[in-house]
This record gives structure tokens, C-alpha cells and sequence, in this order.
């Protein structure tokens, strides 16, 4: 039997090697900004805001203006989530790389049906404080989550028409086992929210209203951050094809060869200049519009939605307009990859012509450079022989007067026939001496 004491050891100090410094973080990630628990039926308003200039401590001062939150501290937004219990309801501040929402959730009245619209009270918080959010408003939705009976969940367009009027509206059941009914019309409303109603079977758990709710509002909060690529996927679509026109020329006249490599080369360093500024400024929104779209995609297959006879799913609805809009951007930034690695083959392919015309130039310039060596070399011989014949001549001169000196102080000798006769020796014994320099100089190099 364990010691009650070991095992109290074992459990206070496992037995595990240190953990990595991220360990705990990771670890507490999967708990990170949990799902809310909504008890129906109840109103659930959530507010988009782009955060881009706006710093956590400006929301936090926002967030202190609230009914009795004058003590939240700064330290209580770090992992940049925060619930907040009002009266009447909750509200729930999350920041996020482009945007901060805001959610708050109260209840409605018991008897509020999926038919009575007019039971709808006024928000528990003021108004002007939600004016009054820094930033710029992306996404606004104004949830209606109710309880209804059986033939309300599954037949819900009737009741709808009180909630949305005549307006044309999209509606599924959605979950495993089909139950809740969601209907919206995707539509902007005079106080700028969009209208969503859903409509779950009595007795739906706290929890798994908590996860439609969070579901639809992901779907269009992530729908409208996918779409902001598209402005600037059609704001390229000029540079684009005066780029792919200037590529296609610069090709062209490589081929015609009817301008000079300097005019291509800089023709081809300008669109690339275009080219690189436009990836450097724009790669991130089309990486974030693929990957916003990932998950626009996947929420709502976390809907698990069934068709009602007549009426377009979520599904459908949006990709008649997103996957088209997707598509837009998605080639905008083919295009702009394509570009890039033209550019470069281009690029490639002039430079290569540039280093052979440079290769020629240089054979040429070496054989220049070959010939002059001969002709230096040739005249350095002649030269050479000019400047034997010089010493040799200076060399007997020397002599002849060495020889005439000699006769004056008495010798018996003829001085020009001594020196005629030492002219061969003279001449033989400068040529020795200058091929004997020369092979000095050539042991040296």
C-alpha cells in the first residue's frame, strides 16, 4: 500500500522535467475566451470595431464608463479577453489582431415568442456608450435567440415575416440534430445593425445556444474581414495589366532586339519596383483574406445545415457573392505572384545577354590587347637589336681609343685595324650579356 504521504508528494511535485517556458500558456489556450452560456430567450448584440491606431488603453477607459465598473483595473485586460457582469446581462470585450468586438448579452421577456417582435425592450447599457467605441465600425448584428415550439423550429418563415417584414430571407435548420432554425436577410437596417433570428427547441441547453450564437456571429464578423481584400484586389486589377503589358514589351523587344539592354534593363527595374511595393503592401491583407475565408467556411460547416424547401441556406447565400469576391482576390494575388517570378525570369534571361555581349566585348578587348603585345614585343626587339648595335658601337669606340692611346705611349699596334677586328667579339659578347638579363627576368616571373 502507497503511503498517504508519498502520494500527497507525487501529486504536490509530479515527476516531470521542467517545463518549457511556454508550456502553461499553450497549455490554457484551448480555455482561452470560452464559449458564453445563454439562457433563452435573450438579445445578443455584437459590435466590430477595426482597432487599427486605437490602443487597449483607450477601450479600457471605454470600458470603465460602464455601470459599476470604475474599479476594473488595466491589469484585467492582458489576455485581451474580459467579461463583464452587468445588470441584466453580461458583456464581453475580446481584441483581435484587426478588430475588438464587443458582445453584450441580456435577456427578453419571458413571453417573448419567434412572432413578437414588439416584446423586444431597450438595450441595458446606454446608447451613447456604444457610440461613443474607438474605432471604426466593421460588423454590427443584432441576434435574436428565442424559444419556440416544434412547428416554429422547423417551419420558421411564417413568424419570420413580423421580425423581417417582406424582405427576402435565407433560413436553415441547423445542428446535428436540426435543433434550432436560423433566419436572416443579410441586410443593414436604419440603426445600422443586421437583423439574425434563432429560433431553439424548449429545453436547448444554456451551453449549446452559446455556441450557435457564437457561430453566427464568427461567420459574419469573419465574412466581413475576409471581404476587405476585395477593394484592394480590384484597386491592383490597373497596375496589374500595366505591369503584365510592360513585362510582355520588355520580352518582346528582347526578342526584336530593337532597344538597347540599358533601356530594358531599366524598364524592367521600374515595373519590378511597382511590382514589389504593391506585394509589400498588400501581401498581408491577401493571406489574411484566404485564411479569414478558411474560417468563414468552417463555421458554417459547424452549422450542419438542412434546406428548407424554397429557401437558400447560409451556405449558399454567401457563396453566390463570397466565393466570387474570394476568387477576385485569390487571383489578384496570383497575378501578383506571377508577376514577380516573370520579372525575375526576365530579368534572368536580359542579364545573361548583358554577360555574353560583356564577354564578347572583353574577348575582343584581350585580343586587342594580344596584338599590342606583339606589336610591343616586335618593337622591343627592335629595339633590342638597335641597342646592341649602340653598346657594340660605343663598346669599339672605347676601344679605338684605348688602342690609339697605346700606339702614342709607344706599342706597336694599328688602332683602327685592332678595332675593326674586335668589332664580332664586341658585338657577340653584348648579345651573351642581354639574352643572359632576359633569362634573369624570366626566372623571376
Amino acid at each position: 500500500m502507497t503511503d498517504p504521504r508519498t502520494a500527497q508528494a507525487l501529486a504536490a511535485e509530479p515527476a516531470l522535467p521542467p517545463d518549457a517556458a511556454e508550456r502553461l500558456v499553450l497549455h490554457d489556450e484551448v480555455h482561452a475566451r470560452p464559449t458564453a452560456r445563454i439562457r433563452l430567450p435573450a438579445l445578443v448584440i455584437q459590435v466590430v470595431v477595426l482597432n487599427d491606431g486605437v490602443p487597449v488603453e483607450q477601450e479600457f477607459e471605454q470600458l470603465r464608463r460602464l455601470p459599476d465598473q470604475s474599479g476594473l483595473r488595466r491589469e484585467q485586460l492582458a489576455s485581451l479577453f474580459l467579461r463583464l457582469r452587468l445588470p441584466g446581462g453580461t458583456l464581453r470585450w475580446e481584441r483581435h489582431t484587426e478588430v475588438t468586438r464587443y458582445s453584450l448579452v441580456q435577456a427578453l421577456p419571458a413571453a417573448a415568442g419567434a412572432s413578437d417582435p414588439d416584446l423586444l425592450t431597450g438595450l441595458i447599457i446606454d446608447p451613447d456608450w456604444l457610440r461613443g467605441l474607438p474605432g471604426r465600425t466593421l460588423a454590427a448584428v443584432e441576434l435574436v435567440m428565442l424559444a419556440g415550439t416544434a412547428d416554429e423550429v422547423n417551419a420558421p418563415l411564417e413568424p419570420a415575416r413580423r421580425w423581417f417584414g417582406e424582405r427576402t430571407v435565407v433560413a436553415s435548420l441547423v445542428g446535428r440534430n436540426g435543433h434550432s432554425s436560423v433566419v436572416t436577410d443579410f441586410g443593414l437596417r436604419a440603426n445600422g445593425y443586421e437583423r439574425v433570428l434563432a429560433i431553439a427547441a424548449a429545453g436547448t441547453g444554456e451551453t449549446r445556444v452559446g455556441r450557435l450564437a457564437a457561430r453566427l456571429l464568427e461567420i459574419e464578423t469573419y465574412r466581413m474581414l475576409a471581404l476587405r481584400g476585395l477593394p484592394v484586389a480590384k484597386s491592383l486589377q490597373p497596375m496589374l495589366r500595366e505591369a503584365e503589358h510592360a513585362v510582355s514589351d520588355v520580352t518582346s523587344s528582347m526578342e526584336a532586339r530593337d532597344c538597347s539592354d540599358a533601356e530594358l534593363l531599366e524598364t524592367l527595374a521600374a515595373v519590378a519596383a511597382r511590382v514589389e511595393r504593391a506585394t509589400a503592401l498588400h501581401s498581408y491583407r491577401f493571406s489574411a483574406t484566404a485564411a479569414y475565408y478558411a474560417l468563414v467556411r468552417s463555421r458554417i460547416a459547424d452549422l450542419r445545415e438542412q434546406a428548407f424547401p424554397g429557401t437558400q441556406t447560409l451556405d449558399e447565400f454567401l457563396q453566390r457573392r463570397l466565393a466570387p469576391a474570394m476568387a477576385t482576390v485569390e487571383s489578384a494575388a496570383g497575378r501578383l505572384a506571377s508577376l514577380s517570378q516573370r520579372i525575375e525570369r526576365a530579368g534572368a534571361l536580359l542579364r545573361t545577354r548583358v554577360d555574353i555581349a560583356r564577354e564578347a566585348q572583353n574577348q575582343t578587348l584581350l585580343a586587342k590587347l594580344a596584338r599590342g603585345q606583339q606589336l610591343q614585343l616586335q618593337l622591343q626587339s627592335t629595339v633590342e637589336g638597335l641597342s646592341i648595335a649602340a653598346i657594340s658601337y660605343y663598346v669599339v669606340s672605347l676601344l679605338l681609343y684605348a688602342a690609339k692611346a697605346a700606339k702614342a705611349a709607344g706599342v706597336p699596334i694599328h688602332p683602327e685595324i685592332a678595332a675593326g677586328a674586335l668589332i664580332a667579339p664586341v658585338l657577340w659578347g653584348v648579345w651573351r650579356l642581354t639574352r643572359r638579363i632576359h633569362s634573369r627576368i624570366q626566372d623571376r616571373d
